[in-house]
């Protein structure tokens, strides 16, 4: 196989609201953490032993504003991106990194905003169910 590949899937809880920064040519970025959970048992002690590791999700324009309208502290999310490395200097000329996965595509798994902000203006209604009282040629194995 020639080249190389970048990709990162991940699925997750926000551990913040999204943060968001727009610029003066109409195009925005969002910035917020997820949180994924690794479980295991301790084989010495029989302990479930828990560990999270965080995550920087970076998403741009459109999806940035959608994760904005939708996505709160606490809702499951799957993202799908690649890994960047940004590098700088801050105090003292010391050198920082960050590593980032910016996101390319996302499924919302979980959210609260989307359930409680949709007004009820109908009655909830059962759906129609059809019956049949009898079933000619059935061919199944059970």
């Amino acid at each position: 196989m020639a080249g190389t590949l970048n990709k990162v899937m991940l699925i997750g809880h926000l551990g913040d609201e999204v943060k968001m920064h727009y610029f003066d040519d109409k195009n925005s970025i969002g910035r917020f953490p997820i949180a994924t959970n690794e479980s295991y048992t301790n084989k010495k002690t029989g302990e479930k032993v828990t560990t999270t590791e965080w995550h920087n999700i970076v998403v741009r324009n459109k999806l940035a504003e959608i994760c904005e309208k939708y996505l709160t502290k606490g809702d499951k999310v799957y993202c799908e991106g690649r890994i960047k490395t940004r590098q700088w200097e801050g105090d003292g000329d010391v050198k920082r990194y960050s590593t980032e996965i910016h996101v390319v595509d996302m499924t919302f798994l979980s959210t609260k905003r989307d359930l409680s902000a949709k007004p009820s203006s109908q009655p909830a209604q059962s759906p129609s169910v059809e019956k049949t009282d009898t079933v000619e040629n059935d061919d199944l194995p059970f």
